[in-house]
Parts: structure tokens; sequence; C-alpha cells
């Protein structure tokens, strides 16, 4: 039986997934052999021998160890692309929020009560405190054009918006998936000196945090608007209220409120709702649920951030599945490992990502596990 234990509340599509017959799934269940993980911290947790994979339903992983994990063999899973539309819709609310001051009207209009008959003229005397400015023809400017960034640009094209994207790490297909009118940059100077708005659609890591500081919001054009719906610490906080009170950034709207920014004035703090709808908290259930069954029951890795994608259908008497570090000579070792004891690969697959590579073997007869096991670099084998 394979114990799946939950730290927040999973959709029940996700969990429903599960074969009650071979899987136990709750937030109580002991030495699992899966965590599925939303927002939950999980760098103070101690990873049982059992525990072979987590599943994040959703794209951030900044929540847990993915180092510490990969050290122990546990394959760490996200949901690229299952929460791509919740939050590019409301990046355009984003948007359209950066451009008008609706918050503020709003709990304005609130005063009015009992104003009685004269709301209506209070409120066309008052109106002129909240006027905005309209987002067509001005320049989006987007770094990041992956599932998110890359679906902001094309809706923004159909506003009317002239879109600019920086994305070092651009696929083929996200490039193929932009609308033509999208121009790409190499350069991620062009963003800051061009873009009248601009949002952020990158992973947090040390290469990215405090992204926007002092030195590249020196770079923008005054009143730039600046939206962040990726991750807080892309974004200085002392930096951005320093310019949000010089008027050189017009308008801060972020999905991660810090102490920082909270009530600063044109800061429009939106309390983390990104991916908090029924559909988007139903697809990252799903995405997440499948990958750790594909994982668990066939090795099949898909959508790991600490190991490759790799997959290789069993035809032998057994599928042989390594995880280890990337390093010379080690795929030499793990074939005489299988071939000394008499066995024979039939196929075998080896993939790498980074520090880290996942190699599958397709063996005939026995293969020494336990020679396997021994072999330096190497941090887990699976035989099924």
């Amino acid at each position: 039986m394979n114990n799946v234990l939950t730290l927040n509340k999973i959709a029940a599509c996700g969990t429903n997934i599960f074969d009650k017959n071979t899987y136990t799934v709750g937030d109580s269940v002991e030495n699992p052999t899966a965590i599925m993980v939303r927002s939950a911290k999980m760098h103070d947790m101690e990873f049982g021998k059992e525990l072979l994979a987590i599943a994040r339903a959703g794209a951030g992983t900044n929540n847990i160890p993915v180092d510490k994990c990969a050290e122990q063999g546990i394959v760490v899973f996200n949901t690229p692309g299952a929460n791509a539309n919740a939050v590019k819709e409301l990046a355009v609310a984003g948007l359209l929020l950066a451009a008008r001051k609706v918050p503020e009207a709003i709990e304005w209009a609130k005063t009015l009560k009992g104003q009685g008959d004269e709301v209506g003229k209070l409120v066309e005397k008052g109106k002129s405190n909240f006027a905005g400015g309209e987002i067509m023809g001005k320049t989006l400017g987007l770094i990041g054009l992956g599932a998110i960034g890359g679906k902001l640009a094309n809706i923004a094209i159909s506003l009317g918006m002239n879109v600019i994207g920086y994305d070092p790490f651009l696929s083929v297909n996200a490039a193929l998936n932009l609308k033509p009118q999208v121009k790409v940059t190499a350069n991620v100077n062009d963003i800051y000196a061009e873009s009248d708005y601009i949002s952020l659609h990158l992973p947090f890591n040390a290469d990215t945090k405090d992204t926007i500081n002092d030195d590249t919001i020196a770079l923008c054009k005054d009143g730039v608007k600046i939206l962040n719906f990726a991750r807080g610490e892309l974004v200085n906080g002392a930096a951005i209220v320093k310019a949000l009170a010089s008027g050189k950034v017009g308008r801060y709207v972020v999905d991660f409120p810090s102490n920082e920014v909270i009530g600063v004035e044109n800061v429009v703090a939106i309390p983390h709702l990104g991916a908090s709808t029924e559909e988007s908290e139903d697809n990252c259930a799903v995405m997440a649920a499948n990958e750790l069954i594909a994982y668990i029951e066939k090795g099949a890795i898909l959508n790991s951030v600490n190991f490759p994608n790799i997959e290789l259908p069993k035809t032998g008497d057994m599928l042989v599945c390594v995880l280890h570090k990337n390093v010379p000579a080690l795929i030499s070792q793990l074939t005489s490992a299988v071939a000394d004891k008499g066995a024979n690969i039939e196929n075998m697959v080896n993939k790498s990502k980074k520090d880290w590579s996942c190699t599958m073997l397709d063996v005939t007869g026995e293969a020494d596990v336990a020679a396997i096991e021994a072999i330096d670099g190497v941090v887990r084998v699976r035989v099924l």
C-alpha cells in the first residue's frame, strides 16, 4: 500500500484519482510514499526513507527543500501551466488596476453611505480625484514569456497594447504560441527603457532575487507601472517604496503583500489570489496526482524541478530506476553492475538535469541492486 500525505487541502478531483486498493490518501497518514502540498512550509520537515516524491500543486517550489530532496533521492514535481490561465486573468485585472484607481475609488464611494439624494452629486464632484489612463496604445514589457507571460502577451495585443518580451530560456513551443506582433528582445534593458507597464513572470531564485531594484528602476520611464504576479522577492521592497514616493514608479500591483508595501500610496496589494480559482486548484490537483502515480507505478518523471523528464517501458524482467549525480563514468559502473551478475540490458535511457541524472534500465535476468546502490553518486535505486 502506498501512503500519500496531503499537507494542504487538495481538491478531491485530484485525490480521487488514486486507486483506493493500492493507495491511502489523507492528512494523517504515516510513513508516506508521496506528499501532495500547496503552500505548506516543508524546509524543517524530516523525510523518511519511504518517501519517493513530493508533488507541489502549483508552479513555485520555494516552500520545498528541493536540493535536500535531490540528495535523498526524492523527486520533486510541480504543475506548470495548470494555474496559468487563472494567474493570467488576474494579471489582466492587474493591468487595469494599475491604469485606473479603482480600489481607491471604491473605498471612497463607501464613505458616501448615508448621504441620501446627495450621493449622485457627490459622485460627480469627487470622481475627478480618481482619474486614470487607458492601456490601449501603451507598451507592456514582460520579463518571462512562459505559460503565464506568453498568455498575457497575447491578451495585451488583443487589447491594443504594444508588447515587448524578454526570456533567455524561451522554448520553441512558447515562441510559436506568441502572436506575431509580440516583439521579443535579447536585452532585458529594452524592457526597462521602452515599457509603460512591466509585468514579471519569472521564477524566484538566487539569480532573480531583487530583479526590480534601484538600478533597474533607474532605467525605466518616469511613472512606470510594475506588476508582480510571480513572487514577492523579485522586487526589492525598499527600492519600490522609494520609487513610488518619488513618482519614478507610478503604481505597483503585487499579489504577494509584505509589511513593507502594505498601505503605501499607489500600491495595490492583492492577497495571493493568482491561482485561487476552483478551476486552477482542480487542474493542479489532477496534474500532481497523475505525476505521482506515473512515478510510483512506472518510474516515469514528468515536470520535476530537481530531476530530468524520463520514461522507459518495461519489457524485460525488471525495470531498474536509478537516481544519481551527474558525474563522469557512472553509467559504465551501472551497466557493469548489471552485466557482472549475468543479466542483460534490453533497453536503457539516461537523462540529466544540471547536477542530477536518472538512468532507467530494462533488464532481463536479475540485476545486482546492492552493487548499484554501492556506486558512489547513486542516491536511490528502485526496481519495478
